[in-house]
């Protein structure tokens, strides 16, 4: 499929032809709809028609409590127990957008939460390694990607600011809570060309989203908005 076929089955998702009246929402409608209003160029500058295509994929619905089910495709993050959200979808497609996922690539996650960003990551790179610190949350995260059907993610419980040494490198690294400084065990991780994007900074005030990319021993920085996220815990006492 070439990138203007590519373009044109993303446009025909967002926009399908005669669709007839109105009836109740469902799932993929309402996909359609976040991806359309919150994330498309026309919106907030989502361009990269991969990233369009998961986040109009991945039933997000599948991965919050059912209390929160009727709220999963709204613009705003939500709560997902034990003191943890699952991010706004503008954000985690910012965030994927930033690493410019290939379809061959190795991707770590730190802080699976939810699931639903490594969902999202599963369905635009080759393997997915995610680490979740709360091992109910591990528990609940790996059965939500099972029942969806995602066999490129794996799992381990631990503290993000270590990795996963032994599958590195990664050609894109992604941190969905906020350190207080930059973990140089994942920068060394990182492989060359590769990209990683974290928020740093205060759990009690913005933080900056920040990339990374490493060309050879020389590592570029860049900030691309301030965001509030979950602290990441763990790390040195």
């Amino acid at each position: 499929m070439t990138p203007g076929d590519l373009n044109r089955t993303v446009r025909q998702w967002l926009h399908p032809p005669n669709p007839g009246e109105p009836g109740p929402p469902d799932p993929v409608d309402e996909r359609r709809r976040m991806v359309r209003e919150q994330l498309d160029c026309h919106a907030r500058g989502i361009t990269n028609p991969r990233v369009l295509q998961a986040m109009a994929a991945v039933p997000r619905h599948e991965f919050v409590p059912c209390s929160e089910a009727a709220s999963a495709y709204e613009d705003h993050p939500l709560p997902i127990g034990l003191g943890q959200t699952i991010s706004q979808p503008y954000i985690v497609a910012l965030m994927t957008q930033a690493l410019d996922p290939q379809p061959e690539d190795r991707v770590l996650e730190i802080g699976t939460g939810s699931g639903y960003q490594a969902a999202v990551l599963a369905g635009l790179v080759g393997q997915v390694y995610t680490i979740e610190i709360i091992p109910e949350l591990a528990a609940r995260s790996e059965k939500a990607l099972q029942n969806t059907g995602i066999r490129n993610v794996f799992h381990r419980i631990g503290d993000g600011h270590e990795g996963w040494p032994e599958a590195a490198p990664y050609n894109g690294i992604l941190v969905t809570c906020a350190a207080r400084t930059v973990p140089g065990a994942l920068l060394s991780q990182l492989a060359d060309s590769g990209r990683m994007v974290l928020p740093v900074g205060p759990s009690d005030a913005g933080q900056e989203l920040v990339m990374f990319e490493r060309h050879g021993n020389k590592l570029t920085r860049s900030v691309l908005l301030w965001v509030k996220f979950v602290p990441m815990t763990g790390g040195p006492c």
